[in-house]
């Protein structure tokens, strides 16, 4: 279901005004289950900050994408430290910091000015259409900044993420939770992920 209608996730986190948003996925997931869905899979890494209120008012299972994230993490990259690069959204509303802290996963969060810089990444860049020469220097002053203080790789929380990632050909170790997320999917539908 693509409804382009939701409002935006992150400003009702940051604003509290998350009724509107929490009304809008809850009508969706219940129009999903009348449609006969047997799972479902948001790929919006700050709209699971719902997923628990939806799950209990819903019959039909929910994929967590942060859990396969931290669960992909843990797997590939055992003795590395996460970077977290997410929506302000995501990153105030804890979701990744405790996916992560129950895979056993150690992480880094972006300070105030990198967070600035990657919602400028998300919004003024890839939202607004915009290329790599708008968002690039964000985007490699975050990673650069990470790295110094111990990220080894790079969670991309955020579906825009992935897309500036590729565009500008980001070089650095990441995953992508969009990608994680799909393949929990095809698991959950009882078929293999190819390699």
């Amino acid at each position: 279901l693509s409804d382009t209608g939701v409002p935006d996730r992150t400003a009702s986190i940051l604003t509290g005004n998350t009724e509107p948003m929490y009304q809008r996925l809850l009508a969706d997931a219940r129009l999903l289950e009348e449609c006969g869905c047997t799972v479902i899979a948001i790929p919006c890494n700050t709209a699971h900050y719902f997923l628990p209120q939806l799950q209990s008012l819903t019959k039909v299972p929910f994929l967590s994408m942060l859990q396969a994230t931290a669960a992909a993490c843990r797997d590939q990259f055992p003795d590395a430290v996460a970077g977290v690069l997410a929506t302000r959204g995501t990153l105030k509303s804890g979701l990744y910091q405790q996916a992560l802290t129950d895979a056993g996963v150690p992480f880094l969060i972006p300070e105030e000015e990198e967070q600035d810089a990657l919602m400028r990444v998300i919004y003024d860049g890839v939202k607004a259409g915009k290329g790599p020469e708008v968002y690039g220097a964000d985007m490699n002053a975050v990673v650069e900044a990470l790295g110094r203080r111990g990220a080894g790789y790079f969670i991309l929380g955020c579906t825009e993420l992935p897309l500036a990632a590729e565009q500008m050909g980001l070089i650095a170790p990441t995953v992508d939770p969009t990608e994680e997320l799909a393949k929990a999917a095809i698991r959950f539908c009882g078929y293999r992920v190819r390699e």
